[in-house]
């Protein structure tokens, strides 16, 4: 099978015209018709540590989260982090496809998955939709969870469910969470759509300190990080692979990714 088959099936899943428009989804480096894929590591993003666990587990091809090239690259020189990937991916033969907002937009992808994790039911977009190619997509989502929980309990589940050091969390809400909005990521422009939808809580992986302000009893918020709300984005393209590019070996990688360490 050829990359370019790999990532087709992708690309029908979360089709690029989903995206952001500040966004750059889609194949980063590679030849997708002349390769027949070797097998396909899946990522949030791609560092120097991934390719190399890419070459040494003999896949020639890399699906991220997180595209590795956001803006122009003048050269590549190995001047900075972006540029050692590419070059090194290229001395390697493999190939990186990422598949970001769309992926975060569509069915079934980002949100729908953070919301399988919370165990919710009833999942649907809130805020404005679009469609691509007869895929629907928009930038949050909403449930129910099974059984109501007070915030400290809410708070509590998604410490375990997504393994977090620490959430940063507004004023506890007086009453208990039912309803429960996503945005994975940087998702803090959904919080007024997740208040009209009429969400008991908000979870998000970033938010600024001022974006904190005035939701008191309003709305629970819980930002969990950016690598924890969306580390099992991976799932999502391996269940894609495997179900419509049989035969294709695919490995989530070994290699943890965060940036951010809590001390």
């Amino acid at each position: 099978m050829k990359v370019k088959e790999v990532i087709d099936a992708l690309e029908r899943f979360a089709p690029l015209p989903l995206q952001e428009g500040f966004d750059n989804a889609g194949l980063q480096v590679g030849l997708t018709e002349a390769w027949e894929v070797s097998g396909a590591l899946l990522c949030l993003d791609v560092t120097e540590q991934v390719v190399d666990e890419a070459a040494r587990m003999g896949c020639n091809l890399i699906v991220s989260h997180h595209p590795l090239i956001f803006h122009k690259l003048a050269r590549v020189a190995g001047e900075d982090f972006v540029q050692r990937i590419v070059f090194k991916a290229i001395e390697h033969r493999i190939a990186i496809v990422s598949m970001h907002t769309n992926m975060d937009n569509a069915r079934g992808g980002v949100n729908f998955k953070i919301a399988e994790k919370m165990g919710l039911t009833d999942v649907d977009f809130i805020g404005e939709r679009k469609v691509a190619d007869g895929v629907e997509g928009a930038s949050g989502v909403m449930g129910r969870l099974a059984v109501p929980l007070s915030a400290a309990d809410f708070i509590a589940m998604l410490k375990t469910t997504f393994g977090v050091a620490c959430v940063q969390a507004n004023q506890f809400l007086q009453r208990n969470i039912e309803t429960v909005a996503i945005c994975g990521g940087s998702g803090a422009f959904m919080v007024d759509e997740a208040v009209r939808a009429g969400a008991d809580a908000f979870v998000t992986g970033e938010m600024h300190y001022h974006e904190f302000f005035d939701r008191e009893q309003q709305i629970q918020l819980a930002v969990i990080g950016h690598y924890q709300s969306e580390q099992f984005t991976t799932e999502v393209f391996k269940s894609i692979i495997e179900e419509h590019c049989p035969g294709v070996a695919t490995y989530i990688t070994q290699t943890n990714t965060n940036p951010i360490v809590y001390v």
